[in-house]
């Protein structure tokens, strides 16, 4: 299916499946321990990202199996409600 500004439909995603999430934040160290935090005991990969150009923000990447949206959505709302994350894509 291709998406483009004219279509409502979603796409559809099939679970279970595997899910990527960029944290972006000020505190690297703190990013991971987030990571770690909300993933708990769930098989999950981390990885750093990138460093701003002036070093202020720092990204981490992390993915795993999510079993349904309403998982997806929960790990999204943890990682974006935590003081130190300033944004998850």
């Amino acid at each position: 299916m291709i998406l483009d500004d004219k279509t409502q439909d979603k796409p559809q995603i099939d679970y279970p499946t595997q899910w990527g999430f960029k944290l972006i934040g000020k505190d690297k160290d703190a990013l991971y321990a987030c990571i770690k935090e909300t993933m708990g005991d769930k098989e999950h990969a981390c990885s750093t990202g990138n460093v701003s150009k002036n070093g202020k923000f720092h990204s981490y990447n992390t993915s795993c199996s999510v079993e349904s949206q309403e998982e997806r959505d929960k790990l999204f709302k943890c990682f974006r409600d935590h003081e130190d994350v300033k944004m998850v894509l």
